[in-house]
């Protein structure tokens, strides 16, 4: 079905745009998240990643959104696997990818989003692609044989 409850999302990144993201996620009700980040928490971090804290510095991004958004109210049931690591590593390939009912990019690295695009594309599985540069934002959905 269509139920945000029942969606695997899989998000990469999870510095500034996704630790907006991934409270958002679990806000909306979404359960069952995997997120990839393979950076870690730097004190120029804290100023626009709310999620962490002075107390977070050198700690991975994605295991201290986790724990901090599991934190909030949500919803039984809940599910978050963080992964400390490179989404262009070979455990996260097509195949992994096909697990996920969509794919949520924050990644600030072309190089990363540019891979994450083609395997999302090899996997036939839908990608919502977003940026920042400054104030300005920008959020795209690409999808096999439907995008442009």
């Amino acid at each position: 079905g269509s139920d945000v409850a029942d969606a695997k999302v899989l998000m990469v990144g999870a510095g500034g745009i996704g630790c907006e993201l991934i409270k958002n996620l679990v806000a909306c009700g979404f359960r069952r998240i995997e997120a990839i980040d393979l950076d870690t928490i730097d004190y120029s971090n804290l100023n626009r990643q709310f999620l962490f804290r002075a107390v977070h510095v050198n700690r991975p991004k994605v295991e201290v959104a986790r724990e901090t958004v599991l934190s909030f109210p949500h919803d039984e049931g809940q599910e978050i696997v963080a992964h400390h690591g490179n989404v262009k590593g070979q455990e996260f390939g097509i195949g992994y990818v096909k697990g996920f009912s969509i794919v949520l990019n924050a990644l600030d690295n072309i190089d990363a989003r540019r891979h994450v695009n083609r395997v999302c594309l090899a996997a036939g599985v839908p990608l919502v692609e977003s940026g920042t540069e400054g104030y300005l934002g920008q959020v795209t959905v690409i999808k096999k044989d439907e995008s442009e």
